[in-house]
This record gives structure tokens, C-alpha cells and sequence, in this order.
């Protein structure tokens, strides 16, 4: 490893130890009562759920894979594509933050819309991040592992370790998946998002609420991003 990539890893280990760490008690007392609530909902509510967020997703995905420029970055040492990265996030946070206040504005009618058009931004960006590392989304396997990122970012303790735990041994892993845990997917992202945009649809403090919550959003997307690929990148860096 060079120097900048010794830099690289240290960044990567601190995070993997945030990642592992036990959210604090107002995430999850609420984690326990989003649980509470989903033991409610009636099966068929659940399946139309997982079934709705699994066609938004792969509709996403496809859409993405189309609008995503290939061959931007060959050539590129780590340190460039992590610059480029972070360029990327804040121009994404920056489109999120219009899409947020503008949503949040609106009403509920708006607030139900700002769900896939976030989501939209979340993929459009992953792809953008995985073309930069030098992964190419046409392959299944890296579709799979955009999904395994965006689980990484939003979801509860357990869910977090698991997942973080099939991103580190991806080599290893990947051959046996197969497909994602819809069901585990849709109900982790949407108990995620609930706790962060609660007061979005509240009249005169849903475009502030919509605007934070989603720059906030992608700040902790682009950071699981970042990591995620660096993580794979440094595991196939020859030693010095």
C-alpha cells in the first residue's frame, strides 16, 4: 500500500467501528416501536409493501444502469476517484435538498411523492459511485451490491452488522446470493426514513424538514458508498 492508501484504510477501519456501534437509546426506542407498529400491519399490507418498493427499486436500478457513463474515470489513482466522489455527493445532496424543501412544501399529496423520487437520487447516485471505483453495474452481482450499500446506510443495529459483514467477505459471499431480502429490505429502509422525515408533511416546516433531512440522507449514503468501495478496492491492493 502506498501512502495515501495506508490513509485510506485507517478512514475505513474508524468507520467499520461506527458502523458496529450500538445506536444511541432515542433510535432504538423508536426502532422498538416502528417494530411494534409493523407487528400491526396486516400480512397482505406487508406484501403489497415489499412488492411495490422491490418493482420502484429494480425500475430504479434499470433506469439508473442506462444514465450512468462508463469509462469517466479510467486511469484514476484512489485518491482522484475519492475526490471525484465527494464532489458527486455534494452535488447529489445539493439535488436532494431541492427535491426535499420542494416535496416538503407541498403538502402531503408532494410529501407521498418526495419517497421514490429520493429513492431515485439515492440509486442514481451508487451508480455514479460504482462506476467511479471502477465496478461495472452491468454485472448482476454489482447491481446486488448497490442494494447491499443502500441496506448498509439505512437500517437498524443488527441488520447494519449483518450486512456490513457480506460487504467485507463480498468475494466470498456473492456467489450465494442469489436475490435480496425484499421483505427485510423495504421494512428496514422505510422504518429508516420514517424516524428521519416524520415531520415533513407538518404545514409550514416541511420544506426545512424535507431539505435537512434529505441532505442528511445522502451525507450518510455517500459516506457508506465511499467506504464500501474503498474497502474493496484497498482488499485487492498489493502489499509493500
Amino acid at each position: 500500500m502506498n501512502e495515501y492508501e495506508l490513509k485510506v484504510y485507517e478512514e475505513v477501519e474508524e468507520w467499520k467501528r461506527r458502523m458496529i456501534r450500538r445506536s444511541g437509546m432515542m433510535n432504538r426506542l423508536s426502532k422498538k416501536a416502528q417494530g411494534k407498529i409493523n407487528e400491526w400491519i396486516p400480512e397482505k399490507v406487508h406484501e403489497m409493501m415489499t412488492e411495490s418498493i422491490k418493482a420502484m427499486v429494480k425500475a430504479t436500478l434499470f433506469g439508473s444502469q442506462l444514465t450512468t457513463s462508463k469509462d469517466q474515470v479510467r486511469g484514476l489513482t484512489l485518491a482522484e476517484k475519492d475526490e471525484l466522489v465527494q464532489k458527486k455527493i455534494s452535488v447529489y445532496q445539493k439535488t436532494a435538498i431541492v427535491e426535499g424543501a420542494g416535496t416538503g412544501a407541498g403538502g402531503i399529496l408532494l410529501g407521498l411523492a418526495d419517497f421514490p423520487l429520493l429513492l431515485t437520487i439515492k440509486m442514481k447516485f451508487l451508480f455514479e459511485a460504482a462506476s467511479i471505483y471502477g465496478f461495472d453495474t452491468k454485472k448482476y452481482e454489482e447491481r446486488l451490491f448497490i442494494l447491499h450499500v443502500f441496506q448498509l446506510a439505512f437500517s437498524s443495529d443488527e441488520i447494519r452488522k449483518d450486512t456490513l459483514a457480506e460487504i467485507e467477505h463480498w468475494e466470498d459471499r456473492k456467489k450465494a446470493l442469489v436475490e435480496m431480502d425484499w421483505r427485510k429490505f423495504q421494512q428496514e429502509y422505510r422504518d429508516y426514513i420514517d424516524l428521519a422525515k416524520i415531520f415533513q408533511l407538518v404545514p409550514g416546516i416541511g420544506a426545512f424538514v424535507g431539505a435537512y433531512a434529505n441532505n442528511n440522507l445522502l451525507k450518510i449514503l455517500g459516506e457508506a458508498a465511499m467506504n464500501c468501495y474503498r474497502l474493496r478496492l484497498l482488499s485487492k491492493a498489493p502489499e509493500h
